[in-house]
């Protein structure tokens, strides 16, 4: 496809309009694919959750693995500096504990 002879404003409508194809495509192509999947596995005597789930006693990790948690405190002076609550005291949670503060008073 030779573009060199379109406008500025036809190559700008072409840009416009490439991101909307290219997800309308992919969309379509995973549902061919994702058909075609489901009738290959069908054919052996499967199906695409037996096989995604993983064989038995494989552990299949959660949709919630790796996700972040929430900081329950925060520095009262440097914003930045938070912790969950998890894990080992960061080394500034452990001088304001030392200094006669309290995880309640770092509450978020």
């Amino acid at each position: 496809m030779d573009i060199s002879n379109l406008s500025l404003p036809e190559l700008k409508e072409l840009e416009r309009l490439i991101p909307r194809e290219i997800k309308r495509r992919e969309a379509e192509e995973k549902v061919k694919v994702r058909k075609e999947l489901e009738a290959f596995v069908q054919a052996r005597g499967f199906s695409l959750n037996d096989l995604m789930g993983g064989e038995a006693g494989e552990k299949v990790k959660s949709a919630r693995a790796g996700s972040k948690v929430a900081a329950k405190y925060r520095h009262p002076q440097q914003a930045d500096l938070e912790w969950t609550g998890r894990g080992r005291k960061p080394k500034w949670v452990e001088a304001w504990l030392a200094n006669g503060g309290n995880l309640d008073q770092l509450a978020i």
